[in-house]
C-alpha cells in the first residue's frame, strides 16, 4: 500500500513538473501531462493540412516567439526575418536535436552529420566538405557529372515522350538527383531504370512524409512503440531503416573487397577508419553508415522535390515558360548549356530563385538545440530546449514581399535585368549550420531546368487539373501530377 501511495506521489510530482514552464520562458497553447500540446496542435494540423501553418497560426496568438510542448519534447517556435536569423546565426542555437528517433536511425547513437553537434560535428564536416572536393563537389567534375545526368534524362524523356503521352512527373527526377550525389559518394551511377534504387527512393519520400521536423509522434511520446507499434510509425520506420542500411553495407563491402583502386568518398572514410583503428574516435563503419543515410536524404528529396515544383509552376504560367525559352534560345541556342552559362540566364535564375521562395520545400529549417542557457528577445531560453525556425514565415511575409502567394519572377530582377540577391530568401538556411548540399542543388536545377526548356515545350495534359495542395511531411512536395514532353525540333 505504501508503495502504491509512493508510486502515485510520484507520478502526480512528474506531472506536475511536466506542465510547469521555467522564468521569462515563451508562453503557448495549454500542456497535459505526456502529451504537451498533442490535441490542440492536431486540431489544427486537421483544419489546416500542414505543420507550418499550425505554427503560423498559434504565432498569431502568442507572439513570433512562442512554446509548445511536444509530447514529452520541450520546444520553441520562432518566425519572423529578424528572429529567425538571429537563432540560425547563433551558436547558443547550433546544437541539433537528440531524442529518441534521432538516435534510432543511429544505431541508439549519435551519429552521422546532420544531428551531430559538438566536436563530432566539426571533424565529419570538415573530413566530408575536404574529400567530397576531391571527388569534383563544387568544381568541374561535378558539373560533368551532372550535365551526364541531365543528358540521360532528356534521353529517356524522348523515348517516352512518343505521341504526346504524359509523363508522371513525380519521382521522374529521383534517381538522376541521387545519382550525381552518388558518383562522388560511392564512384558509380545507376540506370535511370534501377529497380533497387527505384524502391530506396520510394522509401525516402515515404519516410519524408511520415515525418514532420521534430521527429514525429514518435519522437515525441516514444513509449507510444510499446502499446502502438504500427499506428506510432515505429515498425513502418524500422523497416525502412534495414532497408536503407542492408542497401549501404553492401556498397561499402563492395568496397572492402573491390580490387580496383577507387577514389570516392567511401573509400576515403574506410582509409581514415583504418588509420584511426588504434585511437577509437568518431570514425567507424556505423558513423560511416549514418553519413551515407544523411546524405543520401538530404541529397536527393528536397532537389528532386523542388524541380517538380519548377515544372509544376511552368506548366500554371505558360507564359513564364516561355520567356525562359526565349533567353535560352537567344543566350545559349542550340549549344551545350553550361554553368559558366547561369551569369548569363538572369531571367531563368530569377525563376529559380522564385520557384524555391514560393514553393517552400523546407518550411522549417532543420531542428536545432540551444547548447547552454541563453536569451532570445526578452525570453530566456533553457539548455537542450529544441527550436523550430519557420522559413516559410520569411518567404511568405506580406510586409516585405507584398504578394508573396503569387508566383512572380521578377521580383529577383532589377530595373536593367541584374538579379537581386535578397537576403530574405533563405531556402538552404543561413549560419554555420547551412545546408552542405546547397552547392550541388543550385547546380542540379539550373542544369536540369535549363536543358528540359531548351529541349521541350512542356504542356499540360488534355483534361488534366494540376494540384494545388502540396504535401505535408519533414518537407513540402508536390501532389502527383503529369506532363506532356514535345521535342523542339
Amino acid at each position: 500500500m505504501i508503495l502504491v501511495a509512493a508510486a502515485i506521489s510520484v507520478f502526480i510530482i512528474f506531472c506536475i513538473l511536466d506542465i510547469i514552464t521555467p522564468h521569462k520562458y515563451p508562453i503557448g497553447p495549454t500542456r497535459i501531462p505526456l502529451l504537451g500540446s498533442y490535441f490542440e496542435i492536431q486540431k489544427l494540423r486537421n483544419k489546416l493540412g500542414f505543420y507550418h501553418l499550425v505554427w503560423d497560426e498559434l504565432a498569431k496568438s502568442y507572439g513570433q516567439v512562442f512554446s509548445v510542448k511536444l509530447g514529452l519534447i520541450e520546444a520553441v517556435i520562432v518566425s519572423g526575418y529578424d528572429t529567425v536569423r538571429q537563432v540560425l546565426c547563433n551558436d547558443d542555437f547550433n546544437g541539433r536535436p537528440d531524442g529518441f528517433f534521432f538516435r534510432f536511425r543511429a544505431f541508439n547513437k549519435r551519429l552521422g552529420i546532420v544531428f551531430v553537434d559538438g566536436p563530432t560535428w566539426t571533424v565529419q564536416r570538415k573530413f566530408c566538405m575536404q574529400h567530397l572536393r576531391k571527388m569534383g563537389f563544387g568544381g568541374d567534375l561535378m558539373e560533368k557529372i551532372v550535365i551526364e545526368e541531365v543528358n540521360d534524362l532528356v534521353i529517356d524523356i524522348t523515348s517516352k515522350c512518343q505521341n504526346d503521352l504524359p509523363i508522371e512527373v513525380t519521382g521522374l527526377f529521383d534517381v538522376s538527383i541521387l545519382n550525381g550525389l552518388w558518383a562522388m559518394l560511392a564512384g558509380r551511377r545507376f540506370a535511370l531504370n534501377d529497380y533497387k534504387l527505384a524502391r530506396l527512393m520510394e522509401l525516402v519520400h515515404i519516410s519524408f512524409r511520415m515525418l514532420d521536423m521534430s521527429g514525429g509522434t514518435l519522437n515525441q511520446m516514444p513509449f507510444l512503440r510499446f502499446f502502438a507499434p504500427e499506428s506510432s510509425g515505429y515498425k513502418h520506420i524500422k523497416q525502412i531503416l534495414i532497408e536503407f542500411y542492408t542497401f549501404l553495407k553492401e556498397s561499402i563491402e563492395e568496397h572492402k573487397f573491390s580490387e580496383n583502386d577507387q577514389e570516392d568518398f567511401i573509400h576515403a572514410f574506410l582509409m581514415e577508419i583504418e588509420k584511426n583503428k588504434k585511437t577509437p574516435g568518431s570514425f567507424s563503419e556505423e558513423q560511416l553508415l549514418v553519413i551515407l543515410l544523411d546524405l543520401f536524404l538530404a541529397g536527393s528529396e528536397t532537389t528532386s522535390s523542388m524541380l517538380s515544383f519548377t515544372i509544376l509552376l511552368l506548366l500554371k504560367h505558360q507564359d513564364i515558360q516561355d520567356n525562359v525559352r526565349a533567353e535560352l534560345d537567344a543566350v545559349i541556342g542550340d549549344r551545350e548549356i553550361h554553368l559558366a552559362d547561369k551569369k548569363k540566364l538572369s531571367y531563368l535564375e530569377a525563376v529559380l530563385m522564385e520557384v524555391q521562395r514560393h514553393s517552400n520545400v523546407a518550411p522549417l529549417a532543420i531542428a536545432h538545440r540551444t547548447i547552454r542557457k541563453t536569451n532570445l528577445q526578452k525570453y530566456i531560453i533553457p539548455k537542450d530546449t529544441l527550436i523550430l525556425a519557420s522559413i516559410w514565415s520569411v518567404h511568405m511575409d506580406k510586409n516585405h514581399w507584398g504578394d508573396p502567394e503569387v508566383f512572380r519572377p521578377e521580383r529577383f530582377l532589377d530595373s536593367t535585368g541584374q538579379i537581386i540577391n535578397d537576403s530574405w530568401l533563405m531556402p538552404f538556411g543561413v549560419g554555420r549550420r547551412r545546408c552542405l548540399g546547397e552547392v550541388l542543388a543550385k547546380t542540379n536545377m539550373f542544369m536540369f531546368v535549363a536543358k528540359l526548356i531548351q529541349k521541350f515545350e512542356i504542356r499540360i495534359p488534355h483534361g488534366d487539373q494540376l494540384p494545388d495542395k502540396p504535401q505535408d511531411g519533414v518537407t513540402i512536395s508536390p501532389s502527383p501530377f503529369s506532363a506532356i514532353f514535345v521535342p523542339r525540333h
